[in-house]
């Protein structure tokens, strides 16, 4: 018992430090919390007896619709998995993506102004709820890795895509712990995570395609077209942002932004994944 109570102490102090480390970055540019709901959309609702401000309200019930639709799809592959290892770790990779998707919601979204700007003179950069998002992206990602080790290689490749997915996941996760505490603005970043993510994606892409080619298995087709979906949302997601069309639309009233760009292609792309993925994907 005592070495439990000792753990939960150490545990809490070791967060209570964390998150004290990132109350230190504030938000850029500047923002009060007066100027944080001049720059977006809100709603103001009574609960109890509490006020409850909920940001970006059409963005936010996108996201939250995401994630659940993807950890449904999540759970879907782990009860069609059987014996299948490619279908447990895309069950995983979903999990992992959705929970991503209802953390970054509600910290960049939904609740960004409780959890970043009320009772603070100037907002906050980034929050915990942020910090454990791009955790479990990457994580997801990794576990892709993992299921396209079992679905599309096999040998040296599939170790090797096997130890490079389980490595990298305990890198970034050191790699992000150093950036909560120092704090390091860059390694809990988004920047960083396209970063670490993008050489799995991009091996996606060259295994799958080669395959099909020598091979033309039906698998690796619909495999490929997962890739090529997921490229496609991202680049529109990139287009849009450096387009300006969220401010200009905003000035005229109308909400829609980069974000939800983003989560409409995915939420595309989830129901691709369902429908077209799970049935064709089984092990090599």
């Amino acid at each position: 018992m005592k070495r439990i109570s000792l753990l939960l102490f150490l545990l809490t102090s070791f967060l209570l430090a964390a998150c004290g480390q990132l109350d230190s970055i504030p938000y850029t540019p500047a923002q009060t919390p007066e100027t944080w709901l001049q720059i977006q959309p809100f709603a103001e609702f009574q609960f109890a007896s509490q006020n409850i401000i909920f940001v970006q309200p059409s963005t936010s019930i996108i996201v939250y619709f995401l994630g659940i639709l993807t950890i449904a799809v999540g759970l879907y592959f782990l009860k069609i998995r059987s014996d299948q290892h490619s279908r447990f770790w895309w069950g995983i990779a979903l999990l992992l993506w959705g929970i991503g998707a209802l953390l970054a919601g509600t910290s960049y979204e939904a609740f960004s102004y409780a959890i970043k700007c009320a009772g603070r003179e100037t907002c906050l950069w980034t929050s915990w709820w942020e910090v454990l998002y791009l955790i479990a992206s990457v994580w997801s990602i990794d576990a892709m890795t993992l299921a396209v080790a079992y679905s599309s290689t096999t040998g040296k490749l599939r170790k090797s895509l096997s130890i490079y997915a389980i490595a990298n996941a305990v890198l970034y996760f050191i790699i992000v712990m150093i950036g909560a505490f120092i704090p390091i603005k860059f390694l809990i970043s988004f920047e960083l995570l396209l970063v670490v993510a993008a050489p799995g994606i991009i091996a996606f892409f060259v295994i799958n395609g080669w395959r099909y080619y020598k091979y033309k298995i039906n698998q690796d087709l619909v495999l490929l077209g997962t890739w090529i979906w997921l490229g496609i949302t991202i680049a529109a997601y990139f287009l849009y942002l450096i387009s300006g069309n969220t401010a200009a639309l905003w000035a005229k009233g109308f909400w829609f932004s980069e974000n939800d760009v983003l989560h409409i292609g995915l939420i595309i792309w989830m129901f691709y994944i369902a429908i077209a993925l799970a049935p064709q994907v089984k092990d090599s």
